[in-house]
């Protein structure tokens, strides 16, 4: 039976990828100091579509939340699952979560991060899932309170009550993302000390993150997006050619060097909504891990709307797009053809070794 399991539920975006990078890369050594992280990254993406019956979900996949509280249950020490789509679960969903667990001393863990930075970030998250609408109608419709799924699903102080609620006050965590300028580790030691993973243990490589995409990227990838229509849809699907072909291979290793953010008509709202969520989580029981005041935004400077992009600025974006896609797929050609060779090679050379084995019985028998 497991020692204490730590939950990880998000939210996304706040540096989950880097945290979750070190986890996975240290898994031997977790393991022998008695953490481990059942199965693998994919396996806690797998399981939390199935926690929450997602409806892009893949049928059929191994990985079940079921399956993957019963491997955290036959552990003898301490277990961490991690993935930034957990906190999305209603609090049914969550409640079995935490009783498949038990009955082992679970501990929640949400991330929280500056909404100055959380906005754009979010809905370029949400157009590298196929979303569609403009930057400006996704800050209107959080403005004016017709996308209550922002609050419940991309900020901790929502999630942290639907999951935080369902187990005791010293078992409920809040990492702060630190601000801007602070030390790219920070975050990893805010984590560790509340996963219980001794300074040291783990061997931290250069930072990764998932990297964010420009103005103009992101608003090709919005078009492209409607110009989709019913093909490629989420989540499997997407992720096969979409994502991997035009985000991963090439949009992703473009400099997207025009940022985008809120503008400055909105600075006095952005401040208004952080005093308001550091005010809620002071009021909620909790451990919080950093410094509230890093939930206040810092360095609102004007940046370019994804949306006052012209057709032409866009259109040059676009074919160097193209041509880098060509490029993709030549590598691509190129690699498939190199693993034929390879293969016909082995296969000739097992041919050949099969006639000379029958050549030397041959020679026996004679």
């Amino acid at each position: 039976m497991a020692r204490r399991v730590y939950v990880h539920i998000g939210a996304p975006k706040t540096g989950s990828t880097f945290v979750q990078n070190v986890l996975w890369s240290n898994q031997n050594v977790l393991r022998k100091a008695g953490i481990l992280l059942p199965g693998s990254a994919v396996a806690h993406d797998q399981a939390m579509a199935d926690l929450r019956a997602a409806h892009w979900r893949d049928a059929g996949v191994y990985w079940t939340w079921d399956r993957l509280a019963e491997k955290a249950r036959r552990w003898s020490g301490d277990v961490i699952i991690s993935n930034e789509g957990l906190g999305a679960a209603t609090g049914a969903q969550a409640a079995r979560a935490i009783e498949s667990l038990q009955p082992a001393e679970v501990h929640v863990i949400a991330a929280g991060r500056d909404l100055w930075r959380t906005f754009p970030s979010t809905w370029q998250q949400s157009i590298r899932a196929r979303s569609t609408w403009r930057f400006d109608g996704f800050l209107r419709a959080v403005e004016a309170g017709r996308f209550d799924t922002f609050w419940d699903n991309y900020t901790a102080p929502r999630m942290l009550r639907r999951w935080g609620d369902l187990v005791p006050a010293a078992q409920r965590h809040l990492v702060v993302v630190p601000p801007p300028g602070a030390p790219r580790d920070l975050l990893w030691h805010r984590f560790a000390g509340v996963l219980g993973i001794p300074d040291g243990l783990c061997e931290l490589t250069a930072p990764t993150s998932n990297p964010s995409l420009g103005a103009a990227e992101s608003e090709l990838l919005r078009r492209v997006n409607q110009a989709l229509g019913d093909r490629h849809p989420l989540r499997t699907p997407y992720q096969k050619v979409v994502q991997r072909h035009l985000v991963d291979a090439v949009l992703k290793e473009r400099a997207n060097d025009l940022r985008f953010g809120v503008g400055l008509d909105r600075a006095a709202w952005v401040c208004d909504l952080a005093e308001q969520q550091i005010a809620e989580i002071r009021d909620y029981p909790c451990t919080v891990v950093g410094d509230l005041d890093e939930l206040r935004p810092t360095e609102m400077e004007r940046t370019v709307s994804p949306d006052e992009l012209d057709d032409g600025q866009l259109l040059d974006v676009a074919i160097e797009t193209i041509v880098a896609m060509l490029g993709h797929a030549d590598s691509l050609g190129r690699r498939a053809e190199g693993q034929a060779d390879e293969m016909l090679s082995r296969l000739k050379a097992r041919a050949a070794g099969g006639v000379k084995r029958r050549l030397r019985l041959a020679g026996r028998r004679s």
